[in-house]
């Protein structure tokens, strides 16, 4: 099995984060990465530097505007400082535009940010206050999207299975928002990259499969119009959980994509038996939709300790 990372994924290094009203130490730490990626030398896997891919296949997925904004954020944040007025360390929405004036109906596209100030932008390209970007969080999210590709490339010349260690991760990033610790999804972006090009010169059906306990929001915004790339989440219920406003079961896709969206809400406090049981329901959509590639975003906060999921997972489920 071949593996990817690249070691400027750790540059992303939060400061803050908000819960509940109040200033917390950040959860979305280098740390976190270098734990998986330590585990993996532990049994021998060795992981590669990923190809630097550009930004052509992030566009396959996000919308240029939206890239524009992460990639200079930072620096024209800090250039609003001024006598008596200093920015925050990092660049942090404080706006909240009204949904009527920034979205439509399922397959609709945003339009870029009617504003150039950046923080007008920053209210209209950061969904909450999870996602502070920092002095290198633009470098950090581009090399993990850039290992995500590397792992489908990997399954385009032949490799029957690879992994991307992704950091920072992705799966709550819309086309155009970020969102719960996330800028780029990655694992739409590999999707993306093994549709267009896992069958040279043919169309590839591929799945995505998001087993984090935490519904796959922006994952499942992307492909909602789609037949080809069948999304599938089972994750705790979204009514008292993140990401709140969409994951209920009635989601099931909008136009050439209905019934290509699977979503298996969970009660909080499901163990292992719960869990299992909704795999298998997942896994008869798969044999049914039979895609030619899985894409599987791999959340382990899942796990009964984990400091903010809600699950009672163990080993064995894993």
């Amino acid at each position: 099995m071949q593996a990817f990372f690249a070691a400027d994924q750790l540059l992303h290094d939060p400061q803050q984060f908000m819960r509940l009203g109040r200033i917390h130490k950040p959860t979305d730490l280098p740390a976190r990465a270098e734990a998986l990626r330590d585990a993996l030398a532990d049994v021998g896997v060795t992981l590669q530097e990923p190809h630097d891919w550009g930004r052509a296949p992030l566009e396959a997925v996000h919308a240029p505007h939206y890239l524009d904004y992460l990639e200079t954020a930072y620096p024209r944040w800090q250039a609003l400082g001024q006598t008596g007025l200093e920015p925050g360390i990092e660049v942090l929405p404080n706006l909240s535009p009204y949904p009527a004036y920034t979205s439509g109906p399922p397959g609709d596209v945003r339009p870029p940010c009617p504003s150039s100030h950046i923080v007008a932008q920053t209210g209209y390209y950061i969904g909450n206050l999870a996602c502070p970007l920092g002095p290198h969080s633009w470098q950090a999210m581009r090399r993990s999207a850039h290992a995500a590709v590397s792992a489908a490339q990997a399954l385009c010349e032949g490799e029957r299975l690879a992994y991307a260690l992704c950091r920072p991760s992705g799966h709550h990033a819309y086309r155009d928002r970020a969102g719960g610790f996330c800028y780029l999804n990655n694992s739409a972006i590999a999707a993306q990259h093994l549709a267009s090009h896992l069958r040279a010169g043919q169309p590839s059906r591929v799945a995505v499969l998001d087993i984090d306990v935490h519904h796959g929001d922006g994952t499942q915004h992307i492909f909602y119009t789609r037949s080809d790339v069948l999304t599938l989440s089972i994750h705790a219920a979204t009514d008292h959980y993140y990401p709140f406003y969409v994951g209920y079961a009635q989601e099931t896709g909008h136009g050439a994509g209905e019934g290509f969206n699977l979503n298996l809400p969970l009660p909080h406090g499901s163990g292992n038996a719960v869990f299992l049981d909704a795999f298998k329901t997942a896994l008869a959509r798969l044999a049914d939709f039979q895609p030619d590639a899985v894409v599987l975003p791999m959340g382990f906060d899942t796990y009964k300790d984990d400091p903010i999921g809600v699950f009672e997972l163990d080993f064995d489920a894993y």
